[in-house]
Formats: structure tokens, sequence, C-alpha cells
């Protein structure tokens, strides 16, 4: 079912800026939605002080609708065992980098939607707020839709798609393979479920009643048209915007994107305990893109930390979690307005 998007979302163009933990910030989100269509910040690793300050910067620097994104995941029981055979695992690393694997401090790096973040973003009340890996509980989603805003989350496949419709999403985004960055996935684990967007989306169109926006693989004006021409209400788009002169991607990561190396990505637990999408680098080489020994999401963060920042200090992205869509084609260092200006001629052409 295609509906309006632009009218249950306030914004003139279906288009949404994927929100992209690490490499963003309200700048980007600002830029976006300031063109016409969603801009997005991404929550999950922020804490209380600075997702306050950032709903400020938002809240004064446009009066467009903007969309705040939390994970939803359960926060799983520190398992000793697992935890000893990662850092067993990672041992080689930290003796090449002279660094004290002992040292390392437990840590989660992301947090769910919690009642306490329910209470940080009522007072902003912001037009939109999406969830991956499923929803929070039925009162905190009540609690959000109780000040008007609109539920977005994630599906991987239709099945998750039919469970979010029922649990109250407004709308749903099927996730295709290619996209970047952490799997939305959360009734299953099995990576072999996981479709590619133009296989995943008309299934999903079929079997739910609320608008589905299409994502992963859509990089330019020809995706965008593709996607609606199948039927998207509208499209949401990540990997075209981390070269952004708003966007926060590292140096190391930017090079990346724009080498040879960003035709081939895969996706991995290693950096996270959970799957998402980047860049094929060393660590995901010599560990195996999906290691048994990494602890469960997100606690393999904490002892990959320090790697990362040894390595980057180095000049290397050998440790960094490089996200990126299967598609990089689309990742210009430009403005995210003239990104948006671009994708939004798909629109065009689909009226066209």
């Amino acid at each position: 079912m295609t509906t309006n998007l632009g009218a249950l979302l306030g914004i003139d163009l279906p288009l949404i800026q994927a929100p992209m933990a690490g490499v963003q910030g309200s700048a980007l989100a600002l830029a976006v939605s300031n063109g016409g269509a969603l801009g997005s910040l991404p929550a999950a690793m922020l804490t209380p002080q600075v997702l306050r300050a950032e709903l400020q910067t938002l809240r004064s620097g446009t009066q467009r609708p903007f969309n705040v994104n939390f994970f939803c995941h359960t926060p799983p029981v520190p398992d000793v065992t697992r935890e000893a055979a990662w850092r067993v695992a990672l041992a080689p690393f930290y003796a090449e980098a002279g660094l004290d694997i002992t040292a390392v401090p437990a840590g989660a790096g992301r947090v769910p939607f919690t009642a306490e973040a329910a209470d940080l973003l009522e007072a902003f009340r912001p037009a939109v707020v999406s969830f991956h890996f499923g929803l929070p509980a039925p009162a905190l989603v009540q609690r959000v839709k109780a000040w008007g805003a609109r539920v977005l989350s994630s599906a991987t496949t239709v099945e998750e798609a039919l469970w979010l419709e029922a649990h109250g999403a407004d709308a749903i985004i099927a996730q295709g393979l290619e996209a970047g960055g952490h799997r939305g996935m959360f009734l299953t684990d099995d990576v072999t479920t996981q479709m590619g967007t133009l296989a995943l989306l008309p299934q999903i169109l079929r079997a739910v009643n609320v608008p589905v926006i299409a994502a992963g693989g859509i990089t330019d004006a020809a995706g965008v048209a593709a996607a609606m021409a199948l039927g998207a209400a509208g499209v949401q788009v990540g990997t075209a915007y981390l070269l952004c002169t708003e966007a926060t991607t590292s140096p190391i990561h930017r090079v990346a994107l724009q080498s040879d190396a960003a035709r081939h990505t895969a996706l991995t637990n290693v950096f996270t305990g959970r799957p998402a999408r980047g860049i094929v680098n060393r660590v995901m080489r010599e560990l195996g893109v999906m290691s048994a020994a990494a602890p469960a999401f997100p606690l393999a963060t904490a002892a990959m930390a320090p790697l990362r920042a040894w390595g980057e200090q180095q000049g290397m992205g050998d440790f960094s979690p490089l996200w990126s869509g299967q598609n990089a084609s689309g990742c210009r260092p430009v403005d995210a307005a003239e990104v948006t200006r671009s994708l939004a001629q798909g629109f065009d052409r689909r009226r066209g």
C-alpha cells in the first residue's frame, strides 16, 4: 500500500536520511530537514547530556520535522566465558599494538530506549521517533505516540514487518541486505533470511497496510525512482550522505569510501556483536567476518575500541568499523543539501 509519506511525516520529499551513529550529529540532520526531507539524529551512543544538547540544536535550527533514532535491544547478561574467549582472540592484536588487554573495562557502547530517554525526549517532542531492532515496550511506544510523534522501525523480513505493524509502527522501513551499518533484524539471528531490497520491498508491501519505505543500495536518483516504481511510499538513504561536509565521518573512513576497497563489504559481528555491513578490513579478514567468539551485542565494542584508537593513530582503518552499504558509488564530498536535491530528482522521474 502506497500512501503519502510526506503528509504522514510533514515533509516535502518522501526521503529519510538514515540515522548513522558514530559518523554524524545534528548538523547533518539539520541540513537534510531544512532541505525538505527528514533528517535523523542517531541517539543510541549519546549520553543524556549530549542528547539534550543535540535536541536543543535541532529545535533551534529548524522549524521542519526531524527524526530521533534509538536502539531497542535487550541488554545482554555478561558472559565471563565468552568475554574471555573474545580477549584470547584479540590478544595477538593487542600484543602487536603494545596494549594491555587486561586493562580493558567492560562496557556496553550502546544503550536501548528507556523511560528516562522518553522523559528527555518529550520536552522536545520530535515529529518522528524511529527504532532499530524492533520496538520498545508497548507503554513506551504509546508514550511517544501520545505527544503526536510518528513511530518508524526497520524490518528485514516479512515476519518482522507484520510484527511491527501489529505493535504500532506507523510506517515500516524495508531494510534490504545491501544497507550499511547494523541489520535491523530482531525476530531471528539467521542471516540467511536476509533479502536484497528489490526482493524484500514487494513482499512487505503485499503483507502490510502501513506505508513502506525502501532502504538499502539506494544512492542516486535512479535508485530512488526504481524503489518508488516498485510501490515504496518513500526511501531511506544513508551511505550517500557519508562524505557530506556536515557528516563527522573520519578521514580514514572517508578515504576508504572513495577507494576500490568500498566495492567489498560484508556483514560482520566483530565490532559490536551484531551483524552490520562495512568495508572489509584486516580484523574482519583475520577473525572471520562472523566470529563465534564475539560477545553479544553490544559488548564486543569495549575490547575492540582500544585497537581502533591505536590503529587510527597510526593512520590505519584495520580495526575500525568502516560502515558502508554495498553501493558507495553515490558518495560525494559535497554539502548534504546537494545530495538531497540530487536524490529528489528520482521522485520527479517517477512522476514523469
